[in-house]
């Protein structure tokens, strides 16, 4: 098994390129689980249903006027965009997942002793196109 440094990792909201300001995401898959349990069984038995997830990413900020995670992402709050994610960078054949986040919060954090930092996440909307990039 080939390891993979996370530094390659591409996130994209819409058309903009946020990566130069990320330095972590996390991708998150769930699906609902229905007790199916009936008369005479001895444990529960279960089926799958819908799928869900979230999305979460950070970074240092950057007032960058157009390009920066606050001009980005602020506006965006409460509605859908696109994201791209591709785990191991651009590149035919390499793995990227494509969905639509309903964009639920976006934080600044300023420590006195530190740089100041940014978050941001969201719940999945619909499916997750997880083809490989072309």
């Amino acid at each position: 098994m080939a390891k993979q440094h996370g530094k390659s990792t591409v996130i994209k909201v819409g058309a903009t390129d946020v990566s130069s300001h990320c330095n972590a995401s996390e991708l998150e898959r769930s699906g609902d689980s229905h007790d199916t349990t009936t008369y005479g069984n001895n444990s529960h038995r279960k089926d799958g249903g819908l799928f869900d997830g979230g999305f979460k990413f950070s970074g240092i900020y950057d007032n960058t006027a157009v390009t920066g995670p606050r001009h980005v992402l602020e506006p965006l709050l409460n509605t859908k965009p696109v994201i791209t994610r591709q785990p191991e960078g651009t590149g035919a054949g390499k793995p990227q997942d494509v969905f639509t986040l309903l964009l639920t919060k976006y934080v600044e954090s300023n420590p006195v002793a530190d740089y100041v930092t940014w978050s941001a996440e969201g719940e999945i909307d619909g499916d997750v196109d997880s083809a490989p990039q072309a």
